[in-house]
C-alpha cells in the first residue's frame, strides 16, 4: 500500500515547517509526497528557499494525509476562499488532517479545529481560542484524526508521529534512526520559559509585524 501525503506549499511559507516532515515522510518506505498549491509556479519560501508544486487543487488526489505548514505566507491565506475550500476537500476524505506551526490557523479558518485540541507556534497560541479549538502547550497533540505540532522544528518530531501512525513504530524508528535525529541544542533557548527574558524580547519583536498582520487578518481588516 502507497501512503499519499499532501503538503500545502504557499508563498512565504516557513521553510522547515514544509521540509522538516517532508524528509519524514519521503523517507518512510510505501510513501509519496506531493506539494500542493493552486498552480505549479515556483513559490519562494519565507527565508528565500524556492520550492516547486508538482500537484494543483484542481487534480490532487484523494490524501491520506493532509498538512499544512505556517509562515509569514499564513496571514494572506486566513481570508482566502480557494486554499480554505480545498483545505475542507482534503479534510474530507484524508485519514489525518494535520499541521505544523501556524499552519493550524488554517485549519482552524476552514472550521476543522473547533471543539478539538490543538497546538502552533508560542507566538500564536492565543489565536486558537477564537477559532473553537482547544490550545493545548505542547510540542505535537494529537484529537482524533487531527495531529498539530508546534513552531518550525517540531515538525520532525511531528513527522515521525504520523509515520507511526500510519505505518508503525518500526519504521518511524528506522526513519529517526536514518536521519540521526538525536536532538542535542548547544542552548536552552527553544521555548519562552527556557529563554533568557532579553532573547524573548528580541524574538517577540522580530516577530510582532507578522502576527500583527494575522491579527488584522483575524479581524477581517
Amino acid at each position: 500500500m502507497t501512503y499519499r501525503f499532501g503538503l500545502l506549499s504557499f508563498p512565504n511559507v516557513q521553510q522547515l515547517d514544509l521540509t522538516g516532515p517532508y524528509e519524514v515522510f519521503a523517507s518512510a518506505r510505501d510513501c509519496e509526497v506531493h506539494l500542493v498549491w493552486k498552480d505549479r509556479a515556483p513559490i519562494r519560501s519565507a527565508t528565500g528557499l524556492w520550492l516547486t508544486p508538482d500537484t494543483c487543487f484542481s487534480d490532487a488526489p484523494d490524501f491520506d494525509v493532509i498538512c499544512v505548514p505556517g509562515g509569514a505566507g499564513v496571514n494572506v491565506l486566513l481570508n482566502d476562499t480557494e486554499t480554505l475550500d480545498f483545505l475542507r476537500r482534503a479534510a474530507a476524505s484524508a485519514r489525518f488532517v494535520t499541521s505544523v506551526c501556524t499552519g493550524s490557523l488554517l485549519l482552524g479558518q476552514a472550521g476543522l479545529l473547533k471543539g478539538r485540541k490543538a497546538t502552533t507556534h508560542w507566538n500564536a497560541l492565543d489565536f486558537l481560542d477564537g477559532m473553537g479549538a482547544l490550545p493545548v502547550k505542547e510540542r505535537v497533540v494529537r484529537d482524533g484524526n487531527l495531529i498539530t505540532a508546534g513552531g518550525v522544528t517540531s515538525g520532525i518530531d511531528f513527522g515521525l508521529s504520523v509515520v507511526a501512525e500510519l505505518i508503525g513504530q518500526d519504521e518511524a524508528e528506522t526513519v529517526q534512526l536514518m536521519l540521526e535525529y538525536a536532538p542535542a541544542p548547544p542552548f536552552d533557548a527553544g521555548t519562552p520559559e527556557t529563554a533568557r527574558p532579553a532573547i524573548v524580547s528580541e524574538a517577540k519583536r522580530r516577530v510582532s509585524k507578522s502576527r500583527h498582520e494575522r491579527q488584522m487578518a483575524l479581524n477581517g481588516q
